[in-house]
């Protein structure tokens, strides 16, 4: 059975985000909210709720998943980041943009891009989200929901909840967001380089 907690956009209710925690660390998959439209997200070492969403976006082994973490530190343990990077994540992040770096040992190799072993990392402004991610105390392995044969993702959580019922253990409704997923940023020649135009101002990379 899917359930469907309405949260507080500005004042996410503690009582909603420890049962949508305990959801994730139960091997829960959920849908929740941030800054870029709503996402896919289960725990960083879930293999089982990792291949649900690769069935839900039928996507292949070459996807680069991201990890949504709580601050620039966290996210600095699972991808290698140099200076300049450094330097363009603080600018950019807390916001609705996904880098893509080399992936730490940290990271489990089944979230690794096969070849290049990158992982994309992000930081989000959202409440709802950055709430989640300090009660679970660890990134959250995420997706853009985006569904097959779509570009954009599902805004409305009420038509989430009916497109996902059964397929999905949560949705979080953080009210009605934008339909763009994420800017995606290459940052692995240490020169930004804009791989999927999306949320935020993607121009300011060119």
């Amino acid at each position: 059975m899917t359930q469907f907690f309405q949260v507080h956009s500005q004042n996410p209710q503690p009582r909603l985000i420890s049962q949508a925690v305990a959801c994730i660390r139960n091997g829960g998959l959920i849908v929740y909210p941030t800054d870029s439209g709503y996402a896919l997200g289960c725990h960083i070492g879930d293999k089982k709720a990792l291949d649900r969403i690769r069935r839900i976006r039928k996507l292949d082994s070459k996807h680069n998943f991201t990890l949504v973490c709580r601050d620039l530190s966290e996210l600095a343990i699972f991808a290698r980041v140099d200076n300049a990077a450094f330097r363009v994540l603080k600018n950019y992040t807390p916001g609705p943009y996904t880098f893509i770096l080399r992936a730490s040992p940290e990271v489990p190799n089944r979230l690794q891009h096969p070849k290049k072993k990158t992982i994309g990392i992000r930081v989000p402004d959202n409440k709802i989200a950055l709430a989640l991610l300090e009660s679970l105390g660890e990134p959250l392995m995420s997706t853009s929901l985006i569904l097959p044969d779509m570009e954009e993702t599902l805004a409305n959580p009420e038509e989430i909840f009916e497109t996902l019922k059964g397929r999905v253990d949560l949705v979080i409704d953080g009210g009605f967001l934008s339909d763009m997923p994420t800017t995606v940023i290459d940052m692995l020649d240490g020169v930004p380089k804009v791989v999927r135009r999306g949320a935020g101002n993607p121009d300011e990379f060119e």
